[in-house]
């Protein structure tokens, strides 16, 4: 069971806070540059969406979001158990050789079925990647000092996911997107070498078969089949086939029973679970996991739907939309690095979150304002609000999610909190495409979608020459999207509500002040001078054990 702060009795699994010398600083830029990477894939590929779509003649558009989301939530308990048997840099290098064969794929992709297989490939790679960061940083820094790190983290997503949208519009706009994903190969060269020579933290001292037997392999199967059942309900639902639709219904429900089975599974059976119960046994851990839940949804919805207002709505080129986004994508990491400094600072984290969910449900509700006409600017403006909001939440969530557990429960509580945010990222797509698609089927102009055999799925590729349609179809259109885009903003003024309700059981729990001792920094003397101590504790300890059974075999024989 989960305990509550830090008590003595876990002080011999813990150590004193790890030295900032230079070996720190490298390890930390290498983890930062490898969460650059998926940050920029992420923020780039939506804003040239819908020219990608158009040149391979595809209609699934809401799948190479999906596909990306899919892989990168399913694999994460898989990369968190990895990490914990094979150690840190081994699930590093993996992820970015992952990342770098998806890119490839990505970019020699020849229809839309070959680029959504790409992008699979890369998102068990960008998962790995996202899981692997954060127990690394949860390595090396005490959860009580963790925000200020987070914050710097949040530097490099900011800055990827302000110059993305940018990166992914000017590709497209050049009719070069495939540079778009064959970019990432060579820095994913880059950053392995580094993550190679400097990444060098302890790993476990254990056989291959040990190692092996460590891996929770039914529950991965579970999780992987549970969760993409319920991914493919998502993205067909009302798009594809009605929500009525056995097709939609069967593979949803089997996949909700499954993830209630695996979470029951973990409970009761595995030696070493890859989600232990315990990491959810308090309203405090409980109220964390699930404000971790909500938060991508609405995020994830702004990455994917304010291009398409921009482009649709305003005739904004793809480089010029990604620009359009700027107030939130460097809203979002100062607002973290602000949350997560106050976090250190105060050691609180409760107020923070009830501050944050407040600004989201606001911002939000301002977005819901925008209509065909509205001016660029006050569009820009209004992303300041929510993205305040969303950026303090993406940065301590987590707080309350580990305050009420052990530090030796981090790699787990940190692979779960990766599962659950990426989960909620197919969500927010999801749900996004589902809402935008039958609004357009109702809103759009007959004499268009007639144009169309395949309906609104293939209208959202037509986005790139809305601008040369003729009046009044032009203006049409353009109100089409404008309120159909609204309405996604009201369904998640809801979700932000949720988040907020979420977050009110929450308790003011002291945060660590320690780290596990069996991660970090590796020492190649003290860590072969502490197998040692171990092996010698261990023969004495059997040697006692002789002793004492001795006299007891003795008295046996004697009766």
């Amino acid at each position: 069971m989960g305990k509550m702060g830090v008590d003595s009795s876990s002080q011999s699994s813990m150590d004193s806070p790890s030295e900032r010398g230079w070996r720190f600083w490298l390890i930390f830029i290498s983890i930062a540059s490898s969460l650059f990477l998926a940050a920029l894939e992420l923020s780039s590929v939506a804003t040239a969406l819908p020219r990608i779509i158009d040149d391979l003649h595809g209609s699934q558009f809401v799948w190479v979001g999906s596909a990306y989301a899919l892989a990168a939530t399913a694999f994460v308990p898989l990369s968190g158990a990895l990490a914990q048997a094979f150690g840190r840099r081994s699930v590093m290098l993996l992820a970015l050789f992952l990342f770098a064969a998806g890119s490839a794929v990505c970019g020699a992709a020849t229809s839309l079925n070959m680029l959504i297989a790409g992008r699979v490939i890369q998102g068990v790679g960008g998962g790995s990647i996202a899981s692997a960061t954060q127990i690394i940083l949860s390595d090396l820094v005490p959860l009580h000092e963790r925000g200020t790190y987070s914050g710097l983290i949040g530097i490099s997503w900011g800055i990827a996911s302000g110059i993305g949208p940018v990166v992914g519009g000017a590709f497209a706009e050049s009719g070069n997107w495939r540079w778009l994903f064959y970019m990432n190969i060579p820095i994913c060269i880059i950053v392995g070498a580094f993550v190679l020579v400097f990444l060098r933290l302890r790993t476990p001292d254990l056989t291959w078969r040990e190692k092996f037997d460590r891996l929770d392999w039914v529950g991965n199967l579970l999780v992987v089949a549970s969760t993409t059942s319920v991914v493919i309900a998502l993205t067909w639902g009302g798009i594809q086939y009605p929500w009525s639709s056995p097709k939609v219904l069967v593979p949803l429900v089997l996949g909700i029973v499954g993830l209630f089975g695996f979470l029951v599974y973990e409970s009761k059976y595995p030696k070493y679970p890859i989600v232990p119960f315990s990491l959810m046994s308090t309203a405090t851990g409980w109220s964390g996991f699930l404000q971790t839940f909500i938060m991508p949804i609405g995020v994830l919805a702004g990455v994917y739907y304010l291009p398409v207002y921009f482009q649709a709505c305003m005739s904004a080129s793809p480089i010029a939309s990604g620009v359009d986004t700027f107030g939130a994508a460097f809203t979002l990491p100062l607002a973290g690095i602000v949350a997560g400094v106050s976090v250190a600072r105060s050691g609180g984290y409760r107020l923070q979150l009830w501050i944050a969910w407040s600004l989201v449900v606001i911002g939000t509700a301002m977005l819901s304002t925008l209509n065909a006409d509205s001016s660029r600017a006050y569009a820009i403006a209004l992303q300041i609000i929510g993205g305040c909001g969303a950026g303090a939440i993406s940065t301590i969530t987590y707080f309350p999610a580990l305050a009420p557990l052990d530090v030796s429960q981090n790699a787990q509580a940190l692979a779960f909190f990766t599962f659950l945010r990426n989960f909620a990222q197919v969500w927010g797509v999801t749900i996004g495409g589902t809402i935008l698609q039958n609004q357009l089927h109702t809103r759009l102009p007959p004499t268009f979608t007639s144009q169309f055999p395949g309906g609104t799925a293939i209208a959202y590729s037509i986005i790139p020459i809305i601008y040369t349609l003729e009046e009044p179809l032009k203006t049409q259109v353009r109100i089409a999207f404008a309120e159909s885009v609204r309405v996604i903003w009201r369904v998640f003024i809801g979700i932000g509500g949720m988040g907020l309700l979420a977050s009110l059981p929450m308790k003011a729990l002291p945060l660590h002040t320690a780290v596990d001792k069996n991660w970090g920094f590796e020492h190649k003397e003290t860590d072969e001078l502490s197998r040692a101590e171990a092996n010698q504790i261990e023969k004495s300890d059997s040697e006692e054990c002789r002793d004492e059974v001795k006299p007891v075999a003795d008295g046996n024989s004697d009766k």
